[in-house]
């Protein structure tokens, strides 16, 4: 999420029925919530929003957001700290960043449903400087590493096959947090802001390992995000990781700096993926437009019974619900099942008479 807009609440306005009918409504919070601080020499994109989005959150339906990625220090320390003083005064909880590192792995903890959620949030795309530590403000990290392996020794210059693994401490960090989360609460959910931004389906070997470590240590869910594309969903045991939730209530970048088109790093953005329109009201691919609210049921005790709400991102960055009949629904689900099947999962989509997608594991093969 990152409205900036004179009306905050107005993107919103099309989905705030659905996400208000949830017993706990989770997000990610893209940027800061504040007026202070000054732009971050390590940022790309230097993002920050007003203090007016935080009630617009609240009146949305949201209950508890991720405040762990990659944009979260760009202002400071300062904004940093509004951000979670805002969202509180908000009456929304918040995880994955803090004053320190123990305060950035320290879970949200809420009552929903006659359940205690616990919530935790890491980061794996982190600039210089964002990750919190013992005694400097960030956000919780869960970093990766990246090695290149020459396939054919004999010809120089042919592409590599790229490695990725989590950095050991880290990773064990998570695996504790969960374990310690589970013996406080019913149910874990875990959200990490990691991954490949605006290549279609591509998944790290990372953030597959990181998932199974997360369901493995006991978490009942994992939300992805960062790529500002939807990518697939997998499940392991039975458990759902979403690798990529998408963009969904968030503004174009020139929102964020009406000079953005003159950067390097824009023009960089441009080649990872097509149809960008850099001079258009919606600047980035066709493909960012696909969107979903997910739905977790809870009420059988064991692994949740996914349902997915299909949406679309209009001109304005308003998210939306579409529905089968439609052109934009035929696209969406056409999107989610390719990029499901390019990223090797083995996940099933059905399309219910109320118009609502559910989603589930494939049954093994033979």
């Amino acid at each position: 999420m990152a409205p900036r807009r004179e009306d905050p609440a107005g993107i919103f306005a099309q989905v705030a029925s659905a996400l208000g009918a949830a017993d706990l409504c989770f997000g990610q919070m893209e940027c800061p919530i504040s007026e202070r601080g000054t732009p971050s020499p390590h940022a790309r994109l230097a993002m920050r929003t007003s203090p007016d989005v935080a009630p617009a959150l609240g009146k949305a339906g949201f209950d508890v957001m991720s405040v762990a990625g990659n944009h979260a220090l760009d202002f400071g320390a300062d904004a940093l700290a509004d951000t979670l003083v805002n969202l509180q005064q908000a009456g929304i909880a918040a995880a994955g960043a803090g004053t320190n590192l123990a305060e950035a792995r320290r879970p949200a903890m809420i009552e929903a449903g006659g359940k205690r959620i616990a919530v935790l949030a890491y980061s794996s795309i982190l600039p210089a400087g964002y990750a919190a530590d013992a005694a400097r403000p960030g956000c919780a990290p869960l970093r990766a590493h990246t090695c290149y392996e020459q396939i054919e020794h004999d010809q120089p210059g042919t592409p590599p096959r790229i490695h990725t693994f989590a950095e050991r401490s880290d990773l064990a960090n998570m695996e504790a947090d969960i374990a310690a989360a589970r013996a406080e609460a019913d149910h874990v959910f875990v959200s990490v802001h990691w991954g490949i931004h605006f290549v279609r389906a591509s998944i790290a070997d990372y953030q597959r390992e990181i998932a199974r470590a997360a369901i493995g240590a006991g978490a009942d869910a994992l939300f992805g995000h960062h790529p500002h594309l939807l990518k697939g969903i997998e499940f392991i045991n039975g458990k759902p990781v979403f690798y990529s939730l998408g963009n969904f209530a968030i503004e174009q970048p020139a929102a964020f700096n009406e000079k953005i088109r003159e950067h390097e790093s824009f023009a960089h953005l441009q080649t990872l993926s097509k149809g960008w329109q850099p001079q258009a009201k919606y600047q980035t691919p066709p493909e960012t437009r696909h969107t979903v609210i997910a739905w977790l049921d809870m009420a059988g005790g064991g692994a949740p019974a996914v349902t997915l709400q299909a949406c679309r991102i209009d001109d304005d960055s308003v998210p939306h619900p579409i529905l089968p009949g439609s052109a934009d629904f035929v696209d969406w689900l056409g999107y989610v099942e390719a990029i499901t099947t390019e990223a090797g999962l083995a996940t099933n989509y059905a399309v219910r008479s109320d118009g609502l997608v559910t989603c589930a594991p494939a049954p093994p093969a033979g």
